[in-house]
Order: structure tokens, then sequence, then C-alpha cells
């Protein structure tokens, strides 16, 4: 898997936006799942605090990252997901994945 992307962010949605949240989540599953250099794009549900989500992501290379940072639905992403969570994301490479 050399020179694969993997992207984990976790979101908790602010109170009251949980819905608002998910929404928006929704709609970029498909719309990075439609990305030519994506590989996987999966959502997550933390089954002890239904506020908190998961976005499980793979790219075929950092351009691919890139891409995706620049896409529309992304830059709509972003003007929106501060006002409906708190967000960590981690950019990882490949060390050792089976």
């Amino acid at each position: 898997m050399t020179g694969n992307v993997k992207i984990m962010a976790i979101l908790t949605a602010r109170s009251g936006k949980v819905e608002e949240l998910r929404k928006l989540l929704d709609t970029m599953v498909a719309a990075s799942r439609a990305e030519p250099g994506n590989l996987r794009y999966d959502l997550w549900q933390d089954q002890t605090d239904p506020a908190r989500f998961v976005l499980d992501e793979l790219y075929i290379d950092s351009a691919a990252v890139a891409d995706h940072r620049a896409s529309p639905h992304f830059q709509t992403y972003l003007t929106i997901i501060n006002d409906l969570a708190e967000r960590t994301a981690v950019t990882l490479d490949a060390l050792t994945v089976a």
C-alpha cells in the first residue's frame, strides 16, 4: 500500500447539532466516494456517544487528498463544520497494513 494516505477524522456534534452534522456527513460520503483518487470513505457512529462520528478515509496518494480538499463539497463542508462539531483529524502513512 505504498503511497496510500489514510485520514481518520473524529467529529463530535455541538449541542443540538447531531442531526445537522449527520446530514452534512452523509452528503460527504457519496461525493467523496465518487472522487477518482478515493479508495474508501466510511462513516461510523460511536456506540457509547451518538454525537461522535468517525470518518475513515483512504486515498491513492497525497495528490488525491489535495484534490479532495480542493473539491466543491469539501469546501462547502469547511464553511459549515465548525458550527456543527468539534473535530480532530489525523493523516496517516501506511507502515504495516494487511
